[in-house]
């Protein structure tokens, strides 16, 4: 008697199986970059004082060691949808002199153009 009533609940388990999907982590890869990082950021702080506010950058190009790249990647779960902020940090000898980057409003003493490093991420379409 006690097998016939667990073979119902035993195939609706079974089959509840079929209609539902694996739960899909979120991914956050990168250094995480927020405004109110970037409002502490002033002209001619040393790289010290920089790395102390931002961290450690994701990029640190042995080609070009006057300026430190961000970069942050998020996805969440099975949604398409890819959030990507990017924040370059240029220097002067050990004083920072520019950053430039797609959070609206934050970047300072921003040069002309700021090409990206070899091999880096390209941003995602808008």
């Amino acid at each position: 008697m006690p097998i016939r009533k667990l073979v119902p609940l035993f195939l609706c388990l079974l089959l509840s199986g079929c209609f539902l999907r694996p739960h899909r982590i979120d991914v956050q890869q990168g250094n995480y970059v927020d405004e109110a990082m970037l409002a502490r950021l002033k002209p001619d702080m040393t790289r010290a004082q920089a790395r102390f506010v931002l961290g450690t950058p994701l990029i640190a190009d042995a080609f070009h060691p006057d300026r430190w790249d961000y970069l942050f990647v998020d996805r969440k779960g099975r949604s398409p949808e890819v959030r990507q902020h990017r924040v370059t940090v240029i220097f002067l000898g050990d004083a920072l002199k520019h950053v430039v980057t797609d959070l609206p409003g934050q970047s300072f003493g921003a040069p002309a153009a700021v090409e990206p490093p070899a091999g880096a991420v390209p941003s995602a379409p808008k």
